[in-house]
């Protein structure tokens, strides 16, 4: 199916992230604000949507998620760039091939596909274009993405590994994480601007910070430990995130729930004075005897400045503008964080370095960076 600047069908070497969402809405019912905000806010570099009601498709940027707020039917899709230029060109839906009434939105990546200014997803709209029709299903199978495919003619629509789609409400998402219903309060390297806040919860709604009802015995050796023995210690000081299911996940991993750590929900006061229920870790067992106990961890860290440039969105420019912007990252000085381990700018997480594109890749993101680059960062 693909041509020489692409992998065969027979061995097919495809690598998958999740960005991006797409959003089928058939009924009348609206949905939520938030998250609708949550997908153009974790999404920010274009919006496609194709109204189900005269199948006409419209192009806008993100931010024009209000669009959304609506009993219009809808398939839209807020795009993630990981592969192909910041533009109206890269932004979904698009035509397959020379059949003019026939559309593709996906969300995720297909490795090798797509270039610096022309997306993965354009690439498989223009080879889909190529084979029979009816030879779509099982070719788009073959991959871990999620898929939709729209006949602007016979006003039809077909959602590809549907078993990979989360259904609520009324209405199909490509992925959950837009779903943010997970109440999390967090105390520890997971707290806003810590080093593991960067890994996990940067694209997190922030509620604001607050202190557990009631009280909890808490140590700090390197890292916090606190303990379900309630009445014990003080009302700890917590950063309290929403996330979806997908994003509670590696969180989960992370803390060694439920063997290490144990997830439960507990009150918290907000400094508002709002009491809300959260998700709060606890470390399995009791408190050791005579150890200090604190209502606050603070660490010792380093807040050294990168600079990396980051693409701004324009539908008037054929190339993303980079724009050089200045973050402060903390570096924890008892976590690797601190270690010389070459990572990605844009999710903080390890690059892996690849041998035979003589560059490193990032593990979850796969963004790529030459050596030059990484040695400029890093060290």
């Amino acid at each position: 199916m693909f041509n020489q600047r692409s992998v065969s069908s027979k061995t097919l070497l495809t690598i998958f992230i999740f960005m991006c969402v797409i959003i089928i809405k058939q009924k009348s019912n609206t949905i939520p604000m938030e998250t609708l905000k949550t997908s153009a806010r974790i999404n920010p570099h274009g919006l496609g949507i194709v109204w189900l009601d005269t199948f006409e498709v419209e192009y806008h940027k993100s931010k024009a998620y209000k669009l959304l707020d609506t009993t219009r039917p809808f398939i839209a899709h807020f795009r993630y760039a990981t592969v192909g230029a910041v533009n109206k060109d890269n932004t979904h839906p698009f035509r397959c091939g020379y059949n003019k009434d026939e559309l593709l939105m996906m969300n995720g990546t297909i490795k090798k596909l797509g270039n610096t200014k022309e997306c993965d997803t354009k690439v498989l709209a223009r080879a889909l274009g190529k084979i029979p029709r009816h030879t779509w299903k099982q070719e788009l199978q073959k991959y871990d993405s999620r898929f939709v495919t729209i006949n602007t003619r016979t006003r039809a629509f077909q959602i590809y590994n549907r078993n990979l789609y989360t259904y609520r409400d009324g209405v199909w998402y490509s992925k959950n994480n837009v779903l943010q219903d997970n109440v999390i309060a967090v105390y520890g390297t997971l707290r806003k601007g810590m080093g593991n806040y960067h890994r996990y919860l940067r694209n997190a709604k922030y509620l604001g910070s607050g202190t557990t009802q009631d009280k909890y015995p808490m140590i700090a050796k390197g890292i916090p430990y606190v303990y379900d023995e309630k009445g014990k210690g003080n009302q700890i000081v917590v950063d309290v995130f929403k996330v979806g299911d997908m994003d509670l996940k590696p969180i989960d991993q992370l803390e060694g729930h439920p063997n290490w750590y144990e997830r439960k929900q507990i009150p918290v006061v907000m400094k508002s004075g709002k009491v809300i229920t959260a998700w709060l870790y606890f470390q399995n067992g009791n408190a050791p005897m005579h150890s200090k106990l604190i209502s606050d961890y603070v660490q010792l860290r380093k807040t050294p400045v990168h600079y990396y440039t980051q693409p701004v969105f324009s539908f008037a420019d054929k190339e993303p503008v980079n724009v050089r912007q200045t973050y402060e990252c903390t570096e924890i000085n008892d976590m690797d964080d601190t270690s010389d381990a070459p990572y990605c700018l844009g999710c903080y997480n390890d690059l892996m370095y690849d041998e035979v594109a003589n560059a490193f890749e990032c593990r979850v993101c796969h963004e790529w960076y030459t050596e030059t680059e990484v040695m400029n960062t890093h060290y």
